[in-house]
């Protein structure tokens, strides 16, 4: 509501030519093409400004004999337009009567669809033409403001919350809005009546039941890592847009969120290939294989039907990366042996003192050995691991051939197994100072 209301304020202040009359009573001042037009709510009435000079008042296109002389109070027509000369000064203007624009229209027949919704008048909009003094023939294009209820998404709230939908249209007997998904009446202004503060002129319809429909789809993504804890997740996951890039397993929450729909069904494709489709309105997936995917939600009822925006998932390949040294100080920076991975299926890491006694394991990628040993700070030094994970994206039977034992030499593996992952090494323990 807020934009129309400035726009039409600057409507009525714009600047206007010196003229050298005031309206008198009720009257707005409009610009077509450069043209003075002078817009009255009832019985035009005209004065002119201190007088200069001898006052002669003319009605175009003659501009040579004078149809009032010596008069400062002028009485003119409606859609007619004038001159009005002071001694030298020419003043050029064209004057019409609300009376004779003001609607007719008997009935207002509302046609409802799916995208939008046509309110047909019966009766008649008149048109608002002048000529110039060279008889060209001149038209002042009437706008109206129709006003109706509809809904608008609220991220603070989740929800829907109600909304006024306000649009700006060439005032016809055919007037085409889009469709509201709320039980809502129409208000139909004339901008003319607007200006003149004639409130009393807006039409009005009966209220009617929606057949749009709205939605607004949501896509939720797990996360792995307690809350506040630095993760060592290679592309930590993050969900912008429509644009999901994430490792697996990639668990998403998919939400519909519509408005008058009975009916929903979310599609999941991979590339170009249907995966898989869900008949509800909200489910979760999750995707464990790397690749491309897109998902959208299709919502209807008895009557109309749309599709969502799609929503792009990509999945990433899997990885695992391992560091060289920590040093658990409890500075907060590198205080864990952890590994850098992602897209895991199965992890198990051993670590090793020298003399090959198991002092720690875990199977968590995200999480790691903060450098204790019975709830006591282990010795600094060398340490030896061996860590067998795999990830999404390997064969499904697909085996280890390492085996999980402390060997300061270990066997050649195949590393061009993809998916399956065997290492091996040493880790430095260095506390140091804070």
């Amino acid at each position: 509501m807020r934009k129309y209301v400035l726009a039409f304020i600057l409507i009525i202040s714009i600047p206007a030519l010196a003229l050298h009359v005031e309206c008198v009573g009720k009257a707005v001042q409009l610009t077509n093409q450069g043209d003075t037009l002078l817009l009255f709510a009832s019985n035009p009435e005209l004065k002119t400004l201190q007088s200069v000079g001898e006052v002669d008042w003319y009605r175009l296109p003659d501009t040579i004999n004078p149809i009032q002389s010596g008069t400062d109070y002028f009485y003119p027509e409606h859609g007619e337009g004038y001159m009005l000369k002071i001694g030298s000064q020419r003043d050029v203007f064209w004057v019409f009567d609300y009376d004779s624009l003001r609607p007719q229209v008997s009935n207002i027949e509302v046609d409802l669809s799916c995208e939008q919704t046509t309110l047909n008048l019966t009766g008649e909009v008149p048109t608002m033409h002048y000529y110039r003094a060279n008889r060209s023939l001149q038209q002042y294009q009437r706008t109206c403001m129709v006003q109706y209820q509809d809904a608008a998404w609220d991220d603070d709230m989740e929800g829907w919350g109600d909304s006024i939908a306000i649009e700006e249209l060439p005032f016809t007997t055919s007037l085409v809005v889009n469709a509201s998904a709320v039980p809502t009446s129409y208000a139909i202004s004339d901008l003319l009546a607007f200006q003149l503060g004639l409130s009393e002129d807006t039409l009005y319809t009966e209220l009617y039941e929606p057949m749009a429909i709205k939605a607004h789809p949501q896509t939720i993504t797990t996360t792995r890592g307690s809350r506040g804890e630095t993760s060592n997740e290679v592309n930590r996951p993050y969900d912008e847009d429509d644009l999901i890039n994430m490792s697996a397993p990639l668990e998403v929450l998919f939400k519909a969120n519509g408005l008058n729909a009975d009916y929903y069904q979310w599609r999941i494709y991979r590339g170009s290939e249907l995966m898989l489709t869900r008949n509800e309105s909200e489910h979760r997936y999750t995707f464990m294989e790397k690749g491309n995917y897109r998902a959208v939600v299709v919502a209807s009822n008895d009557y109309c039907e749309i599709d969502s925006v799609e929503f792009n998932i990509s999945v990433s390949e899997s990885l695992l990366l391992v560091p060289n040294v920590f040093t658990p100080n409890g500075d907060g920076v590198n205080d864990e042996f952890r590994v850098a991975y992602r897209s895991l299926k199965e992890f198990h890491c051993w670590v090793y003192n020298r003399w090959g006694h198991l002092v720690y394991e875990w199977t968590d990628p995200a999480k790691g050995w903060n450098g204790n040993i019975g709830g006591r700070p282990a010795a600094e030094g060398a340490y030896f691991y061996v860590i067998r994970a795999l990830g999404t994206d390997a064969e499904p039977n697909a085996k280890y051939t390492i085996k999980p034992v402390y060997k300061k030499k270990v066997e050649k593996i195949d590393e061009s197994i993809i998916g399956v992952y065997q290492l091996s090494g040493s880790i430095n323990l260095l506390r140091g100072g804070k």
